[in-house]
């Protein structure tokens, strides 16, 4: 078993799922001995993981007030923070790691607690494109030297998706005859997305794992955080916002700053269904739950010529979660975003068979839609490492090789996943990824509509985004 060679320390922030779910990665991956591994979180959660490997436990939680000294007492120059946490400013986090000379990973742009209901804040300004472009905007810090390396947004989607689209694009390349190497930079990804008719871009996932005891009323159930997904489903439903889309969807709206990739809708995610794919379901209603790929992707595929956009494909989350979760975020959506009294995380009791099939679907090239991703079972996780479902190892696996990219790359600076090498990350993660494949369809979000009911929908082009939103 290959080990990545580490000379500094780990300070792992935030202890939930994510964070017991990577430790035994890090521990099997990277020569890194347990007593250089210190957990910063805010509860007891994961208390027994920790000292199962050896490893310091501290409750601290990171607030305005508190995170510099707790930073400066655990990490310093040299060292790698893993920040697994909720309600902690990555911003602020990888401002500190840059100017200390400090290793940077996150799997989501988190801000501080109170940021996503501020009602002083407009719905652009407290939408992932915003944490993006606070993450992007700090790489013009005045810094002298080399600048330490931070991945933004590096778990399995963010992150191990972009790594999926440039497989695909490749794949499809291959299937459909247009000769092409492997590119070498954004413009040559963008420009081949484009030479391949690529108009849309899912993030399609289905989750089908269940637990023995179903979910009960006034209770949220998921396979991962559920701070974190609740969060995110009362989040603005935002997306990247393709060339060839002929009009604005029904209140959506642009920004007025930034790299301009995307929109968002005024609505939540919880309260936005798309009709997406996945080879499991096959057809499935899914929600645009906002996340930091769908902004990121689009900017890395769009293709400018004299200043001037000419192309980008339309890209977005569409995600339908287990069971017990879309019965969670249906009663959250009844009250209105306010959160369940109850959680309940399932992972050990999870029942046998079920999968994560979290993938990309690439459509509107002469091939139709194209998926390609990870189909991995619970059954398959428990036989490969402790402490994680299928949801969460495909999370886990993702971060510990955008940690060992980061290794092997110190100085890149802040960086995107889109911005790594995919084959690299890939060959570190396909371990842990059960089975990895790609898979043709001819379905198209038009397919059956009209015939029972009247319906208004675009049939010149079936890849237009309000075929896909379900009203």
């Amino acid at each position: 078993m290959e080990k990545h060679a580490f000379n500094g320390n780990i300070l792992i922030i935030g202890f939930g799922s994510i964070g017991q779910g990577v430790l035994p990665l890090i521990l099997r991956h990277l020569d890194v001995p347990p007593e250089r591994i210190t957990i910063v979180t805010a509860d007891k959660r994961g208390e027994d993981v920790a000292r199962e490997y050896g490893v310091r436990f501290i409750i601290n939680p990171l607030v305005p007030d508190n995170y510099e000294s707790i930073m400066a007492q655990y990490a310093r120059r040299g060292d790698f923070v893993v920040n697994v946490s909720v309600d902690v400013s990555s911003a602020t986090l990888i401002e500190y790691c840059q100017k200390n000379g400090i290793l940077y990973i996150d799997t989501v742009m988190e801000p501080w607690l109170g940021f996503y209901t501020d009602p002083a804040l407009s719905v652009s300004e407290r939408s992932n494109y915003a944490l993006r472009e606070a993450a992007l905007k700090l790489r013009d810090l005045p810094l002298e030297g080399t600048r330490p390396t931070a991945v933004l947004a590096h778990g399995a989607n963010p992150g191990l998706v972009s790594h999926f689209v440039k497989e695909a694009l490749l794949n499809i390349a291959a299937d459909t005859g247009v000769a092409t190497e492997v590119p070498a930079t954004q413009d040559d990804w963008a420009r081949l997305a484009r030479g391949l008719g690529v108009k849309v871009i899912h993030i399609a996932e289905r989750d089908t794992q269940e637990s023995p005891v179903p979910k009960k009323l006034n209770e949220f159930v998921n396979t991962w955080s559920i701070d974190g997904f609740a969060a995110e489903g009362c989040q603005p439903s935002e997306m990247g916002w393709g060339t060839h889309e002929k009009n604005i969807p029904e209140n959506g709206k642009g920004h007025d700053f930034g790299c301009g990739s995307a929109i968002y809708l005024e609505q939540p995610g919880f309260a936005t269904k798309v009709r997406s794919w996945t080879p499991t379901s096959e057809a499935q209603h899914a929600w645009i739950i906002t996340h930091h790929e769908s902004i990121a992707i689009a900017d890395y595929l769009t293709v400018k010529e004299n200043g001037k956009v000419v192309y980008r494909p339309t890209v977005h989350y569409a995600y339908h979660p287990c069971d017990g979760a879309v019965l969670s975020l249906d009663e959250l959506a009844g009250n209105n975003g306010a959160l369940q009294k109850e959680q309940r995380l399932i992972s050990e009791e999870i029942l046998p068979g079920g999968v994560d099939e979290l993938g990309v679907l690439l459509m509107g090239h002469t091939k139709g839609a194209y998926w390609y991703g990870s189909r991995l079972s619970i059954d398959e996780t428990r036989k490969l490492v402790p402490h994680n479902n299928a949801t969460g190892l495909q999370v886990t696996a993702s971060i510990l090789g955008a940690m060992v990219w980061a290794m092997e790359h110190p100085a890149a600076g802040i960086v995107d996943a889109d911005e790594l090498d995919h084959r690299r990350l890939l060959e570190v993660a396909r371990p842990y990824l059960g089975e990895v494949f790609g898979a043709y369809t001819d379905w198209t979000p038009t397919q059956g509509r009209g015939k029972l009911f009247p319906e208004q929908f675009d049939a010149e082009d079936p890849w237009q985004f309000e075929n896909f939103r379900v009203s």
